[in-house]
Order: structure tokens, then C-alpha cells, then sequence
């Protein structure tokens, strides 16, 4: 057993070993040669205060109502949506403003076919969906050429709870499209996988989700401009701050369709990526301070936002079976936090509300094939470029779009996070004790303390702490980060809030 004991340690520090059945071999190699280490028996039999208390974190139960949601989610339906979308021809933004297009092509025609699905998804719940058009012109830039008109679509699924209704959880994915010119209204460009692959992901979860009733409210949107520098998604974002929105986080779908090239065997489908800042961009000189003292450069709210991705998949689609005292999970698909805002030499629409101090992830598929993104229809020694639909993998995608629909109906299920949480600071000792608030109107709720280690990803251990709004741990602050959560009585989890220092 000494061998999987240290795999089960490896594990907690580098969770993707686990989740990427390819490395699990190497991960038991490593092991056994480890176990065999005079120093390791002194550390595996070292007790340390990270484990003085509390339990190790374990999956939340399932909520049957989002499990219905979730089982609703069709592969069928999402294809509909793409090919539909690759149907309008060229979805560039500029073509809204080109009057000499074959009718039913281009962005406005794509726009009102969005926006008439939308309402058919609300007319099925009974006009549960109030659906919005945000529209402006654009002014000239540098891939805007003249006034351009630009339309984002939303549909807004409101709280029922009028106490969370204020809170809001934002999905988006963009809906306009490319070829090899960023300023060709003509040429074909499908853009199935960029990106009419997340707004079938935007429109999926508006489509099961909003068959729930929940607490908080959700808006479904997809936004135009993307390709041209973000403009739909900034305008949104702007819109959203202007109107005091209370976003408390948003899911940014963008190249999820999971490339089907014949040949790579480097893709995994079992795996999307999920890109969170760690530093949100709005920090001043002075929050900036107070992160670094904290050592809290891996918890910013986006990055949170992450956690819950992967707190969603732990329940909705991990196994788990115990032997002795360890844990084993499996997992038929994860999210895998990537520590950086987005890839190299690219952006995404999480980026605008990320500028405009919203909490915002981006999802996208585990490996991307550029002949596929930005690329006239052609093919060249033997290399076929384009973004068409038969390259895109409707199960994956399926399985990208439940896993946004569980971590979108987890969080507004959730009750509103603690307020004004503090770490004592007072006195030297190897002790922590927090404080905290309810949320207005929460004071019937119970919380839990969760904890890791400085360098671990994921949060490792966590203790109840009841309604007591205080608890005092025999665990060192110096050497683990804290949160504290809010738990109904169904055992749903709000996102954690992180203390601050008080003296």
C-alpha cells in the first residue's frame, strides 16, 4: 500500500495526473520508486497541521434537479445549432453592413435566427426567458473600417428568489466568423468550431436550464464583434457595470468543438481547458500589496470561479470508489485550470468582463488545430484548412455544455458567499482564527472553512462550522490559504470568500 499512498500524495499536488488516464502509469512508476526513499517514510509518517482538522474535501451530493437538466443536454440539438449557424455562409461582423448578400447569410440574419431560437425556448417554459437585443454602432478601428452595426443577443432566466434574484451568472459564446481576411464579408467562413460551437454551448444550457426554477439568475448571451477585437463582448460587459449587474461570475465558451482531425492522437477528449487570470486586472497598487502579503496570486475571483468548474465535475462526472484509506476517482470528462488569463497570441470575451472587474473563465478545447481556425476553405498537399462541421465532435461538445450547465445551476442554487471574512493576525502562534458575516438575509445558513496548502491547486481539507460565524483551527496560517463558504440545507456551496488580515 506504501506505493499508492504516495501516488494518492503526487496526486494532491498535480490533480491533471489523475485526471489523464495516459499518465497514470507514470504517476505509479514514480510512486513505487519514491516509496523506496529512506526520507519518504519519515515524511508519510510526519503529522502535519494541515490534517489537524477537519476532513478531506469530497464531492458534493448530486442535486437531482440538475442531474434531470444535465441528462437533457442533446448532442443532436447542438449539432442543429452548428450546422445551422455554418449555414448563414460568413458571419463576419462587417457583414451586417453589406447590403449586396444572398438573403439568409450573414451576421444580422445569424443574429435574428439566435434570438427566435431563444424566444422558442422561452415560449416552452412559459415565457420564462426575457430575451434582449443589445445593439450599437461601432466606431471605426483597426478592423473596422467604417461604422459598423454590432448585435448581442441575451436571454435572462430571473432568480426566484428575491433576496438572490440581484445575483447574476453569465454564459456567453460568440456567434460572428472569420476567413483568412478579417475584413471578407464574402468568401465562406463556417466557423463551426470557432465559435459556433460555444453559442450552441450558450444556447444548450438556455435550453435545459431554463426548465429550473433557481435561486439566483442566470443570462444566456451570445455577442457579436469577437473576431474583430472583442467589441460585442466589451459593450456588454460595459453595459452590465453601467446597470450595476451583480455578475458574480462568467463562463466564456470559445473553440469547443473538440477537433476531429484524422490522425492526432495528442487530442483528448476527456479534457476542455478552462483559463482564469490569477491577478485580476483591475487591481490597484494597494489591493496588489494585499495580494502578495496573503500570497494570494492563485486566488482571485476568476480563479475561484475555476474551482467550481472543477467542484462541478468532481459531483456530475467522477466515480468514486474507496479501498482502505484511499480514495480512487475516475472521470469520463474534467476541466483542467490553466494558470493564465488565455493562450498566447489570442484573446477571448471572459477578458472584457474580466476588465470590467467581473469574475470570468474561458473554456476551450484541450488541443486546437490552427488549419482549422482563421483559414480560407482549401486544400494544400494534402491538408484540408477551414472551420467546417464535420470537424467538430458534437459528444464533446455535449459534454462541454453540461459541465457549464452543472457549475451555472451549482452556483445560482448556492447561497450568496460570506461577507467581510477576516484572519486574525493579533498573535504569534501556530492557531488561525476567522471571522465572518452572513450575507444579507442569509443568516439561516451554515458554513464551512476549506483549506490548502500554499502550492496545491485545489482546495484539500474543509471543517463545518456551523452558524457560529467564528472558528478557531490548530492550523498554522502561515503555511495554508483559507476560504470560507456558505452551505444551505440541501448542501449546496457557494463560491468561497477569502479572508483578510485583521489585527
Amino acid at each position: 500500500m506504501k506505493e499508492y499512498r504516495v501516488g494518492f500524495m503526487i496526486a494532491r499536488l498535480y490533480p491533471s495526473l489523475y485526471l489523464n488516464p495516459r499518465r497514470s502509469i507514470w504517476l505509479l512508476c514514480l510512486a513505487a520508486a519514491l516509496a523506496t526513499c529512506p526520507g519518504y517514510a519519515l515524511a508519510a509518517q510526519t503529522a502535519r497541521d494541515l490534517d489537524a482538522a477537519g476532513r478531506p474535501i469530497a464531492a458534493a451530493a448530486a442535486d437531482l434537479a440538475i442531474r434531470q437538466a444535465l441528462a437533457r443536454v442533446s448532442p443532436v440539438e447542438i449539432r442543429h445549432t452548428v450546422e445551422k449557424m455554418v449555414s448563414f455562409g460568413n458571419r463576419n461582423t462587417l457583414s451586417s453592413m453589406d447590403t449586396g448578400l444572398p438573403v439568409n447569410t450573414g451576421a444580422a440574419a445569424t443574429a435574428d435566427w439566435l434570438q427566435a431560437e431563444l424566444e422558442r425556448y422561452s415560449a416552452a417554459c412559459g415565457k420564462c426567458l426575457a430575451v434582449k437585443r443589445d445593439t450599437f454602432t461601432e466606431t471605426p478601428q483597426s478592423r473596422i473600417p467604417t461604422p459598423t452595426v454590432i448585435t448581442n443577443i441575451y436571454a435572462i432566466l430571473r432568480g426566484t428568489d428575491p433576496a438572490r434574484a440581484k445575483e447574476i451568472y453569465l454564459i456567453t459564446g460568440h456567434y460572428d466568423s472569420r476567413n483568412t481576411d478579417t475584413l471578407d464579408t464574402r468568401k465562406a467562413a463556417p466557423g463551426a468550431n470557432d465559435d459556433a460551437s460555444g453559442t450552441a454551448v450558450s444556447l444548450e444550457c438556455a435550453r435545459v436550464l431554463s426548465r429550473m426554477k433557481l435561486p439566483a439568475t442566470l443570462v444566456f448571451a451570445v455577442v457579436d464583434g469577437e473576431e474583430q477585437g472583442l467589441n460585442g463582448s466589451r459593450h456588454l460587459a460595459k453595459l452590465a457595470k453601467a446597470e450595476g449587474w451583480q455578475i458574480l461570475g462568467v463562463l466564456n465558451n470559445d473553440i469547443v468543438g473538440g477537433d476531429t482531425t484524422p490522425g492526432d492522437g495528442l487530442q483528448q477528449k476527456s479534457l476542455v481547458r478552462v483559463f482564469s487570470e490569477g491577478v485580476p486586472v483591475t487591481t490597484t497598487p494597494g489591493q496588489l500589496e494585499m495580494i502578495e502579503t496573503l500570497g494570494g496570486e492563485n486566488d482571485s475571483p476568476s480563479r475561484e470561479l475555476a474551482r467550481a468548474t472543477v467542484d462541478a465535475a468532481r459531483t456530475y462526472f467522477r466515480s468514486v470508489t474507496h479501498s482502505g484509506d484511499i480514495t480512487y476517482r475516475s472521470t469520463s470528462f474534467a476541466p483542467v485550470m490553466e494558470y493564465r488569463r488565455d493562450r498566447f497570441l489570442r484573446g477571448g470575451d471572459h477578458t472584457s468582463f474580466n476588465q470590467e472587474g467581473f469574475a470570468a473563465v474561458r473554456f476551450t478545447e484541450w488541443r486546437e488545430n490552427f488549419d482549422h481556425q482563421h483559414q480560407d476553405l482549401r486544400t494544400e498537399n494534402g491538408i484540408e484548412y477551414g472551420d467546417l462541421a464535420k470537424f467538430v465532435d458534437y459528444d464533446y461538445v455535449a459534454n462541454v455544455a453540461r459541465l457549464n450547465a452543472a457549475t451555472l445551476a451549482t452556483l445560482a442554487s448556492a447561497p450568496t458567499p460570506p461577507e467581510d471574512v477576516k484572519i486574525s493576525t493579533r498573535n504569534l502562534d501556530n492557531n488561525t482564527t476567522l471571522h465572518w458575516k452572513a450575507a444579507e438575509g442569509a443568516s439561516s445558513r451554515s458554513y464551512e472553512i476549506v483549506w490548502r496548502e500554499t502550492s496545491a491547486a485545489e482546495w484539500q481539507r474543509f471543517a463545518e462550522a456551523g452558524k457560529a460565524g467564528t472558528i478557531t483551527l490548530p492550523i498554522s496560517k502561515d503555511d495554508v490559504i483559507f476560504g470560507v463558504r456558505s452551505v444551505d440545507a440541501a448542501g449546496h456551496r457557494s463560491l468561497p470568500s477569502l479572508p483578510t488580515p485583521e489585527r
